[in-house]
């Protein structure tokens, strides 16, 4: 498999090469050149990843990858006659960014040359920074430089990041996470400090951390058809900050996954839904929400979407809607879930199940909707016990950071001064 830059001024390249660079040299964003069709059925999500990976990524190593990288359940849950949950939240952070972070660290890990560093820059609304934090823990030769926004993540958030030291330097940001994006992509985009410091990224502008999520769309069909006995093509409603998590759905039905279509459910960061109403993108300043890890104004993987449908208007909305969700909406859905079905849910997976809602009232009430379960909500507590009234559990792995020191390092919003933290760590 070949991949080539959205922008189109960059040479096409092999996996692994794209993968270490992150972004191509012209600014732009990898994108597979095909996409092999897909059909099968098997009972392991481990092999339902490989079989979907196989020709994107190179054969040597993809199934040890595979195996140690999603060693951890994909359950479907069903609530209602027409409603599922695909929960997506069972990996060590207890986030569906675990996909992607834990199977980019193994290729990475194959990808680097005897003695060859590399420092990887990301930023994070969120949960990014603490599956990447995990994923790439104690990886020889790889440094990772997370950026998150002062304020703007939960307290269980910023632990997951800040406790782990060693290889893993989190920064603190004074920012939003739209400042902490466009610093990183300056440093990513800046081709003499590629060179010096062997940059990339591990945020879903590498295509090696947005290709992993293709397989989780693959199960949701497979476990709907087999477990529930539903044959109809389901919607998919995907809970969107930076359309990582979408555009690999889009991937995989290009391969065919058999889908409706999506919807896109995002918070009061719509932009998205702006653009499918006017079809023009624009930007704008970050609103805080509850479900933090979608605040992004200016989401990178838009790109992606408006090249994977040629540009054409009318095949982005004959693939995916957008619904926009209020924080006084998913307040409603997390208490409403839980009154209605006993099943308690996070803020983000709580605005997919709003839209989840809205799109049954306009004529899908009778067809099948999936909804991805991002986030397992102890890892927003404080928010989901206020609605709730319950006192939630904490699992063991959330438990245990409590106790660690921090190793935070704080920042202005400045490429230049992240710059100086990154060469003083060398």
């Amino acid at each position: 498999m070949r991949y080539y830059s959205t922008e189109g001024r960059s040479p096409k390249v092999g996996f692994r090469k794209a993968l270490m660079r992150g972004l191509a040299p012209d600014g732009g964003l990898y994108m597979p050149e095909s996409f092999p069709e897909r059909r099968w059925t098997s009972s392991h999500f481990a092999d339902v990843a490989m079989l979907t990976l196989s020709g994107f990524v190179p054969r040597t190593g993809l199934i040890e990858s595979c195996r140690e990288a999603f060693n951890f359940p994909v359950p479907l849950q069903k609530l209602g006659e027409n409603l599922f949950v695909l929960e997506l939240f069972y990996g060590p952070t207890l986030s569906f960014k675990d996909f992607g972070a834990r199977f980019m660290a193994r290729q990475m890990r194959l990808a680097l040359k005897k003695g060859e560093r590399i420092n990887i820059v990301v930023a994070t609304s969120g949960d990014t920074g603490s599956a990447v934090a995990s994923g790439f823990y104690g990886v020889p030769g790889v440094n990772v430089f997370i950026l998150y926004p002062k304020g703007r993540v939960t307290n269980l958030q910023e632990l997951q990041m800040i406790t782990f030291g060693g290889n893993i330097h989190a920064l603190e940001v004074a920012g939003d996470f739209d400042d902490c994006q466009m610093i990183a992509k300056e440093i990513l985009g800046d081709a003499g400090l590629r060179m010096e410091l062997n940059l990339s990224s591990a945020n879903s502008i590498n295509i090696g951390r947005l290709l992993p999520q293709m397989p989780y769309y693959f199960e949701a069909a497979e476990k709907l058809r087999w477990k529930y006995g539903r044959k109809e093509k389901p919607i998919i409603v995907v809970p969107s900050g930076n359309f990582g998590s979408l555009t690999a759905g889009l991937f995989a039905r290009a391969m065919g996954l058999p889908v409706e279509f999506f919807v896109a459910a995002v918070n009061s960061n719509c932009a998205v839904p702006a653009y499918l109403a006017i079809g023009t993108m624009r930007s704008r300043d970050t609103i805080p929400t509850l479900s933090n890890a979608m605040d992004v104004g200016n989401p990178s993987n838009w790109r992606r979407i408006v090249d994977h449908c040629g540009g054409d208007s009318v095949r982005i909305n004959n693939a995916l809607r957008a619904i926009t969700v209020t924080d006084r909406e998913t307040e409603a859905a997390i208490f409403s879930t839980h009154d209605k079905f006993g099943y308690i849910v996070d803020p983000h997976t709580a605005v997919g199940l709003h839209a989840a809602g809205e799109i049954a009232k306009r004529g899908f009430s009778r067809t099948p909707i999936i909804v991805l379960a991002t986030a397992h909500p102890a890892k927003f507590r404080e928010t989901v016990e206020r609605v709730t009234r319950l006192t939630l559990e904490i699992p063991g792995r959330l438990a245990v950071v409590m106790s660690r020191e921090s190793k935070k390092i704080s920042a202005p919003a400045s490429k230049e001064e992240i710059v100086k933290i990154i060469k003083a760590a060398q």
